[in-house]
């Protein structure tokens, strides 16, 4: 019978709630993790030619980096008001809204990593007859990976939590529990959609912390040696 009061009384800490939600819970976790996931891999393939444009010299860099620096700055609701004549209430306009906001971690990020390969490395390789796309996919991205899988994290986390904006269009994931809570004031739902978000931040950064440190094995003997 408490479990079930929990509900009526309006407690924070609800497992009736869970319990009786469940497959709703499930809903927007799905929907909250394809939006991020989709999100971070459309703004990696952006972001790669625009970082590999910028590394060609500050005419280039200049610009590169402060229209992406500009589009961070702009407001979430501005944002997603400026794409809805072109993508309509659809995922498509959140997704895009959270790849452009992306762009400047993840640019960044390709761009030290690649600035960070020595020269040498790339001279010896031009030597063994590495032509530039050979260069790039062969030696100097490999080498580049600790710093663009650490801007890949940075843009997840980042990502999961600007997702829950997209419930002004009913694409929010757990966004979509979190706000209409909120405006009813209905605790349980409020506490758990935003745990749950907490977790899906957790869990994607440390998985990513392992896949970074499963590809990059050369990382972790410096250390090692460094100590």
């Amino acid at each position: 019978m408490a479990a079930r009061n929990c509900l009526v009384a309006n407690d924070w800490v609800c497992w009736e709630y869970v319990r009786s939600r469940s497959q709703e819970l499930t809903d927007a976790t799905v929907q909250h993790v394809w939006i991020t996931v989709l999100s971070v891999l459309i703004g990696l393939a952006v972001a790669l030619p625009l970082a590999l444009l910028a590394r060609r010299g500050p005419r280039w860099a200049a610009p590169v980096l402060g229209l992406t620096t500009l589009l961070y700055t702009v407001p979430s609701l501005a944002m997603f008001s400026l794409l809805l004549p072109l993508f309509g209430l659809s995922a498509s306009l959140v997704v895009t809204g959270l790849v452009l906001y992306s762009l400047t971690i993840l640019v960044r990020n390709v761009l030290a990593g690649l600035e960070g390969v020595p020269e040498d490395v790339r001279e010896a390789a031009r030597g063994l007859g590495y032509g530039p796309a050979r260069l790039l996919w062969q030696v100097e991205l490999p080498l580049a990976l600790p710093a663009l899988l650490a801007g890949v994290r940075i843009a997840t986390v980042s990502t999961v939590a600007l997702t829950t904006v997209g419930s002004i269009v009913g694409k929010g994931g757990l966004g979509n529990l979190i706000a209409p809570a909120v405006s009813s004031s209905f605790k349980a739902q409020v506490l758990t959609a935003s745990v749950l978000c907490v977790l899906l931040a957790l869990v994607a950064d440390l998985l990513l912390l392992g896949l970074q440190r499963l590809l990059t094995p050369w990382t972790r003997a410096a250390a090692a040696k460094g100590a």
